[in-house]
């Protein structure tokens, strides 16, 4: 059984969501991994994805995420890899006011899916480049993976991702990518899938 490995919920839901429209079954295992404290997406997304097989001992796909600030005060790419550790996420008030001198606002997401049978590492990317608000916007969901959502504008929109749809969100336009995804259509062509039974 394929499991997706994760202790943020909401990446669950989002995942869940995106499988079972391609009608693939998808296990979770709820697990907080600690993170080796590199600041190296792939790294910490194979790290992650061994300790899981090693737990469970069934093919597992885990996911790693960054966040970039380009211009962040005399810190340019914080956090990076280090957006849990460093608890950007839950001080969205902080970070604004770190910010409100800065006028190029640019920012992204890089999302890291590693899949891993026992045998073979498998990585796929995702990215998706927009700017930080001055202030925060839209509500909490279920399926956000992080507080930042209320503060970044995907590029091509003038809305944030918490005041998205699911469906907007799901379906955003080339300028973003997702490593989920990638991974998702790798494996439908690789793999023989347990398909969904209709009810």
């Amino acid at each position: 059984m394929l499991t997706y490995v994760t202790g943020n919920h909401g990446k669950y839901l989002s995942v869940k969501e995106r499988f079972e429209s391609e009608g693939i079954d998808v296990d979770f295992y709820d697990y907080d991994f600690e993170e080796p404290e590199v600041n190296d997406i792939t790294f910490i997304s194979r790290a992650k994805a061994l300790n899981a097989y090693n737990m469970l001992h069934t093919e597992v796909f885990v996911t790693d995420a960054g966040f970039y600030i380009e211009n962040y005060p005399n810190n340019p790419g914080y956090p990076g890899a280090f957006v849990k550790r460093s608890g950007i996420a839950n001080d969205i008030p902080k970070l604004l006011s770190e910010m409100k001198d800065v006028k190029d606002r640019h920012a992204y997401f890089m999302d890291c899916t590693t899949y891993y049978d026992g045998k073979e590492f498998h990585t796929f990317y995702g990215k998706s480049p927009g700017t930080i608000t001055y202030e925060q916007h839209g509500l909490d969901k279920d399926a956000q993976w992080s507080k930042l959502w209320h503060v970044f504008i995907p590029d091509g929109y003038d809305i944030t991702l918490s005041e998205m749809t699911d469906e907007q969100r799901q379906n955003r336009n080339e300028l973003h990518t997702s490593g989920t995804k990638e991974f998702l259509k790798w494996y439908k062509e690789h793999k023989n899938v347990k398909k969904l039974s209709k009810k």
